[in-house]
């Protein structure tokens, strides 16, 4: 988490004790395409809110930056978000292509942080083990479950089904954290202070 760690537990206790509804963007960072899904979740309930891609265009890397941080800062301002959660970068065979995600994830994470917005990082396997059960999930069945998770009447393209799962798998991370409440506070590392 990149935000406080007592605000974030106030947070997920109000969310999970009091039913609150909480709006969550989710971030599939990419430095062609950056897809984005919202969802608004009370307790267990999630409601598909919207989703899509920012295409970014044949431009310099720090055009296409800036165009991330844009469409995330918009999307932001339309739909007010209270959470945001991100996929991390995993690891590739190609150095290049791993730092270029790096900095497009960072681009999304400054535009959710300027906005005063509590992010989640989690793993690609993560995301895929909330979502559909196994961490070893393709693309098209993280599709398939967003679509009957969500009760669309088609699938989300690939880069949108995979924010969503990113958003959905926040959601659980907040309601696991919310059910612990104080159970963890007062561990570090696996032994009581």
């Amino acid at each position: 988490m990149l935000t406080q760690p007592n605000e974030v537990a106030t947070l997920c206790e109000r969310f999970y004790l009091r039913k609150t509804m909480i709006r969550i963007l989710g971030i599939d960072p990419g430095s062609r395409r950056t897809g984005y899904g919202v969802i608004d979740v009370a307790g267990s309930k999630i409601a598909y809110i919207s989703s899509g891609i920012i295409r970014l265009p044949e431009k310099s890397l720090p055009d296409r930056l800036k165009i991330i941080f844009d469409g995330v800062s918009e999307i932001i301002e339309q739909y007010h978000p209270q959470h945001m959660g991100i996929e991390e970068v995993f690891f590739a065979k190609d150095p290049r292509a791993a730092l270029k995600l790096g900095q497009a994830r960072g681009a999304a994470i400054v535009a959710g942080v300027n906005a005063g917005l509590p992010v989640g990082e989690y793993s690609a396997r993560s995301v895929k083990q909330a979502v559909v059960g196994t961490g070893a999930a393709d693309k098209h069945q993280v599709q398939v479950m967003i679509k009957q998770l969500l009760k669309l009447s088609q699938s989300p393209s690939e880069d949108a089904a995979d924010a969503l799962a990113v958003a959905i798998c926040h959601a659980h991370s907040m309601h696991t954290n919310a059910a612990l409440g104080n159970a963890v506070k007062g561990f570090a590392r696996g032994r009581h202070k």
